[in-house]
């Protein structure tokens, strides 16, 4: 049993919009054991559309889509599933009687236009939607593999979370007998490349369940763990073993799990330690202050950003920080954009705290536009090797002066 997702609209491929319903609902169906095989972007375009419902249902014991549900010309689901399945559409008059109930409440009157979204395929469920004004619907159908369904929901994120949550996971679950769930643990690394993670646990990416694969970011890695089982119980039960092998392999590289982020992991031992941390940047259009800026403990553990001269030297300026910022650790970064080969891109830093100074220079081969982050965030993996092998808080000496109010 697999599912497969079809986000309508010209704006996703365009790229004028994100397409995030997709990605919600894969990890909503997680939590009824039901993995997602295919994600695919479509334009408002009626053929192409059918067509592709024709070969999604071929697939795909279970079909939904999301978008193109609306009262304008350009929204086009009902008719193209309605198409797909060989169906004429019919009009609901109690959905049509709900529309005008929702406008009325808003003080409006629906135009003609918007009769259109009372239609659904003939053989159609209607899905009354109680947060919005486009009705939904699935159409069951039968296939070569049995059974199959398409379910059409709003493009409105709140809304197909609302329908899908509320009636569509409840339905699939009983008229499909879903009983299971699927559960992933994410590990995360920083500072350890794709290939070297792939070197030490390969043969762990070869198991069938869990299944363990990676997701590479910009100077970190994620190693995701996912196991399908009856309960969450079996299935964390089939992850633990496999996690603790991963985190013997690669300890030192792994910061955190799950929603974790390099930024609150730092934030959280400054303030375990009992530190404040000061910064000077220049070459990242600001992006590692804006990133500790914003912490939800910066009042505590950040003093603020101080200048960096295009000429200075960044020891200097990482030991004057800590006095001038009334901080414990200072840190001054200097990103280099590269005039050519004599003159490579790179990162250069300096960090200075109570065990003294520390300066490094990397070269860096990637894209220019992705240097700045990939400098913030080998700035963060030093940090955080340094604060975890830092001393307890007991021991950290208060700074040299007051800090000053930076407000």
């Amino acid at each position: 049993m697999q599912a497969e997702l079809i986000a309508i609209g010209s704006e996703l491929v365009l790229g004028e919009i994100v397409d995030t319903n997709s990605a919600q609902i894969a990890r909503m169906l997680r939590t009824i054991g039901l993995a997602v095989s295919r994600t695919t972007s479509i334009a408002d375009d009626l053929p192409a559309i059918t067509r592709l419902v024709q070969e999604a249902c071929a697939r795909s014991a279970i079909v939904i889509t999301t978008g193109g549900l609306g009262p304008t010309v350009d929204d086009p689901t009902r008719a193209a599933v309605a198409a797909a399945l060989s169906q004429d559409l019919r009009y609901h008059p109690e959905l049509w009687h709900q529309i005008k109930e929702r406008f009325a409440r808003w003080g409006r009157i629906p135009g003609e236009n918007n009769r259109q979204q009372a239609y659904v395929p003939e053989k159609g469920t209607p899905i009354e939607n109680p947060v919005g004004t486009a009705p939904a619907f699935w159409v069951e159908h039968e296939a070569a593999y049995g059974r199959g369904v398409v379910i059409s929901l709003p493009g409105v994120p709140r809304e197909m979370e609302y329908l899908l949550s509320q009636r569509v996971l409840p339905y699939l679950r009983e008229r499909f007998d879903l009983t299971g769930c699927i559960k992933a643990r994410v590990l995360r690394t920083i500072g350890v490349g794709e290939s070297v993670i792939d070197a030490q646990i390969g043969e762990l990416e070869k198991l069938v369940n869990p299944m363990v694969g990676l997701n590479a970011h910009a100077g970190n890695v994620d190693i995701r763990i996912t196991a399908t089982a009856s309960s969450e119980t079996e299935a964390d039960a089939l992850i633990a073993p496999v996690e603790a092998q991963v985190r013997a392999a690669l300890a030192e590289h792994i910061y955190g799990t799950d929603g974790d982020a390099i930024d609150h992991v730092i934030g959280r031992l400054l303030e375990s330690s009992g530190q404040r941390l000061a910064l000077a940047e220049t070459g990242t259009a600001g992006q590692l202050n804006a990133r500790l800026a914003v912490l939800p403990m910066a009042a505590t553990v950040y003093a603020g950003a101080g200048s960096l001269g295009a000429d200075e030297d960044l020891t200097a300026v990482a030991e004057r920080l800590r006095a001038s910022q009334g901080a414990h650790i200072g840190v001054a970064l200097r990103v280099y954009q590269g005039a050519g080969p004599a003159d490579p891109r790179g990162l250069e830093y300096a960090v200075s705290d109570r065990f003294g100074t520390e300066t490094q220079r990397s070269g860096y081969g990637g894209p220019p536009a992705s240097l700045p982050l990939w400098s913030t965030t080998a700035v963060l993996n030093m940090l955080w090797r340094r604060l975890r092998t830092a001393a307890v808080s007991s021991e950290i000496a208060e700074p040299s002066r007051p800090t000053p109010n930076l407000q």
